[in-house]
């Protein structure tokens, strides 16, 4: 965790400094920014004190070591099909549905009917046709 710690520490450091700088510049005439800039910086510090207690109590993970072999992290990640072609149209979809925002509720609502075929498509891809398991 401690990739995860030093980043969080990083971004709440710039937070800080920004939410200061902004402060500062403005004469803290206008609170709504550098408040906000403050809170992202209490929020990532919030975040970043979970993992680092989360760390402390868990052992070293490989990605934690350097000097780690690439097999120390091998494991099973999943099944991931080579040949579906389901992907495909479900993004197709999902733009259709993304451009129905901007076009009108009609656009949206032919695009999710889409994307729920999709989404069946490619869910029980495995449990029909040529590669049924």
């Amino acid at each position: 965790m401690k990739a995860e710690f030093k980043l969080f520490v990083v971004i709440g450091t710039f937070f800080t400094v920004v939410g200061v700088i902004y402060g500062t510049v403005t004469h803290w005439n206008e609170p709504v920014g550098p408040f906000g800039l403050l809170l992202c910086a209490g929020l990532s510090a919030l975040i970043g004190f979970y993992l680092w207690e989360t760390g402390r109590k868990l052992d070293p993970r490989p990605e934690d070591d350097p000097s780690a072999p690439i097999s120390a992290a091998e494991g099973e990640y999943g099944f991931f099909s080579p040949h579906s072609w389901w992907p495909l149209p479900l993004a197709a979809s999902a733009a259709v549905v993304f451009l129905g925002l901007a076009v009108g509720w009609w656009l949206f609502i032919i695009g999710m009917c889409f994307a729920t075929l999709a989404v069946i498509g490619w869910t029980y891809e495995y449990f029909r046709g040529e590669h049924a398991v």
